[in-house]
């Protein structure tokens, strides 16, 4: 079987295999991706602008098609997929929106007079290497931006998702895009590290776990290339004696359970202040066991299948641990029979740091709630991992929720709402969540040579002497 094939999680069928890039296929890639690097950076905005332009109506043109193609792929339930592909037509308009503001010149002020300005150009052809669990999403994030900067786009998506792989590089084709502007690439990991080296490559951004995160930034180290690295997370979800814990509840539903839990920045850790911990928890589990598990093609599904058998896999033996040292599973903590990649909603207590659950990164559907006796120490467990990626508040008070945001190590905080996204919002992390930032003005600023541009003041003996 190929590396890049299509496998409906939901009954465990292969729908259909891809055959991986050939060597020459690389060096094609490769040469087009950077042959079009030279003319799209000079290329006239209003050129970028209308490309995004009609990449962003053909989404929504599309709308239906993609999100079947991404149910099937990887399992997410229909009505979501809807709203992914909404969520990239946003970020592709948003760009052809804001793009050629961000990217106008900025004057400075010359103590020795003359003129100075920084004018922001395209790096070049970069390598996107995007995972699975929001196969529309993550790549818009990136190619949006990047594209408005002037740059090529070579893609290598993730094996579970060749399918919305080649249906995105259609729409850039039928967009009019110029050829080699975004080219997909089936490449394997050893491939990667090709292209990564070669020097017609000038940046790579990935999305994805902190091992393929290290992985890319060492080739990408010894190579002297920027990297934009969004990794893991283990987002906590803190919860105040102040919060009204049934509102805190529905929204930390939300925050865990959408996509089945595969989301970096979904609330993992909900720390939750003694005071209304039974009240909170009570709702919680109340919530979490409504919601509705099954076929992810129903609208009415709330929660389909993981993306595979191996994720199952994976996030059990991290549940099966935490039971077997003495956590208790107030919901769900056993995998679901039948063919497929199911697991239930899992609500997790009396989680302790010997256990894998405490410290690692649970991807998927199960929640582990933590009572604490202070907001001190709801700040210190919340900080009390290698991750830094998003965090919520949950509080009735904006000078407690203002306070604890200060110290709280992370990329993005929310405060009454659960962790969630937007075209204007930038998104990224810091500690072993990542490097840089995506979305909003930041996202075009990652990978442009912010070029100087200095006209000296005319010279005192100049003056007069034309005629």
């Amino acid at each position: 079987m190929s590396l890049y094939a299509v496998t409906n999680p939901a009954t465990g069928e292969l729908v259909k295999d891809y055959p991986t890039a050939t060597g020459e296929a690389v060096e094609a890639a490769l040469s087009s991706v950077a042959a079009a690097s030279l003319t799209w950076r000079c290329a006239p905005i209003d050129d970028r602008v209308r490309l995004l332009r009609r990449v962003a109506e053909l989404y929504t043109a599309r709308r239906d098609q993609l999100a079947a193609i991404i149910t099937r792929e990887m399992g997410k339930p229909i009505s979501q997929a809807g709203l992914e592909v909404d969520i990239a037509v946003s970020i592709y308009n948003y760009y052809a929106d804001n793009g050629p503001g961000f990217l106008a010149d900025e004057e400075l002020d010359v103590v020795a007079g003359g003129t100075a300005v920084v004018r922001k150009e395209g790096l070049g052809a970069l390598l996107g290497i995007m995972p699975w669990n929001y196969p529309y999403y993550q790549v818009a994030r990136f190619a949006a931006p990047n594209l408005m900067n002037g740059n090529s786009i070579l893609l290598k998506h993730a094996p579970q998702c060749p399918e919305s792989a080649l249906a995105m590089e259609q729409i850039f084709r039928d967009a009019g895009a110029p050829e080699g502007a975004y080219v997909n690439i089936f490449a394997t990991t050893e491939q990667v590290a090709v292209i990564i080296a070669d020097d017609r490559i000038q940046g790579v951004s990935l999305t994805g776990s902190e091992g393929a995160g290290a992985a890319v930034a060492e080739i990408a180290g010894r190579h002297l290339k920027k990297v934009v690295l969004e990794l893991g997370g283990s987002d906590p979800y803190l919860v105040l004696d102040s919060a009204d814990p049934e509102y805190a509840a529905r929204q930390a539903v939300l925050g865990r359970f959408g996509n089945a839990g595969q989301a970096c920045n979904a609330a993992k850790r909900f720390i939750v202040e003694q005071g209304v911990y039974e009240e909170f928890l009570k709702y919680f589990t109340t919530a979490v066991s409504a919601i509705s598990v099954g076929d992810p093609s129903d609208p009415r599904t709330f929660m389909g299948p993981l993306s595979s058998v191996a994720a199952v896999n994976g996030l059990a033996d991290q549940v099966d641990d935490a039971i077997s040292k003495g956590a208790t599973a107030v919901l769900g903590g056993a995998r679901l029979d039948g063919p497929g990649a199911w697991y239930p909603p899992t609500v997790l207590v009396g989680v302790t740091p010997d256990m894998r659950a405490y410290s690692e990164e649970l991807f998927g559907p199960v929640a582990v709630v933590h009572r604490v006796d202070s907001e001190d120490e709801a700040i210190a467990m919340a900080n009390a991992s290698t991750y830094g990626l998003g965090a919520a508040i949950q509080s009735a008070d904006p000078v407690q929720a203002e306070r604890i945001a200060r110290r709280l190590q992370a990329g993005m905080v929310t405060v009454n709402e659960a962790s969630g996204t937007a075209a204007e919002l930038p998104f990224g992390g810091v500690k072993r969540s990542g490097i840089g930032r995506e979305l909003g003005r930041y996202g075009m600023d990652e990978f442009v040579n912010r070029k100087l541009i200095r006209v000296a003041p005319p010279r005192p003996d100049s003056a007069g002497t034309a005629g």
